[in-house]
């Protein structure tokens, strides 16, 4: 029985934004009246993210948020792994702090896990007919021949190995010895995850709302080659 959904949003300089994702969660209403459960982890953010979540705790109490911040600066995958650790429900999805990505389609990532089919359920930014702002030629070459290459190792067909938005079972996340602290959580995770005794995974198609750099997106270059070298040391 499912009850639970945590939410788990690594956070680094959004205290203009913060308020924004969070009251886009605190309105969607999830199949079956699952529960929500917010795991909002400060990267030690150096604006004031840590005060604008406050403050949206205390005017919001009927959210539950749960709130854990890091000392120094470690990165969106340390950020990740804190907030999985600390999370009760029995499904995980990984939710940006920006609004590149929209709450409102949590229920079509729970679909497959609640009729039965999944373990795991990644949302495509690449298949389905949803809105997707049109930016970086250069990012979306990227991302697919990332993608390609990761499922060249694991023996998948995921259109979006990069995307944000991962749904999993909480016995299986949080059976994964995950270890990277930055970007490369993507590939690290989906080839651990991969290896999962019998996981059932699925996609779905998701809109994406992208972020300029002047709009605040932090994933750059250097990323690209980090994600590259994960694919290789966690699949070989």
């Amino acid at each position: 029985m499912i009850r639970k959904l945590s939410i788990v949003i690594p956070a680094y300089n959004e205290g203009a934004t913060i308020h924004r994702i969070l009251d886009k969660i605190q309105n969607v209403k999830l199949l079956n009246d699952i529960e929500k459960e917010v795991v909002l982890v400060n990267d030690c953010s150096n604006d004031n993210t840590e005060e604008a979540i406050l403050n949206y705790q205390k005017q919001n109490p009927s959210i539950g948020i749960l709130y854990r911040k890091h000392e120094v600066n470690k990165g969106k995958g340390a950020a990740l792994h804190t907030g999985i650790r600390e999370a009760t429900g029995e499904i995980i999805v990984i939710q940006d702090a920006d609004l590149e990505y929209d709450p409102n389609e949590f229920n079509v990532l729970l679909k497959p896990i609640l009729d039965g089919f999944a373990d795991v359920v990644y949302g495509s930014r690449f298949m389905g007919g949803k809105p997707h702002r049109v930016l970086f030629f250069w990012h979306t070459i990227g991302n697919k021949m990332l993608t390609a290459m990761s499922n060249m190792f694991t023996n998948l067909n995921l259109t979006d190995m990069e995307t944000c938005y991962k749904m999993f079972r909480a016995t299986v996340l949080k059976s994964l010895d995950l270890k990277e602290n930055r970007f490369g959580f993507e590939p690290e995770v989906t080839a651990k995850m991969s290896r999962y005794p019998n996981v059932r995974i699925y996609e779905v198609g998701i809109s994406y709302y992208g972020r300029t750099y002047e709009e605040g997106k932090k994933i750059g270059w250097r990323d690209g080659f980090r994600a590259l070298w994960c694919i290789l040391k966690y699949n070989l």
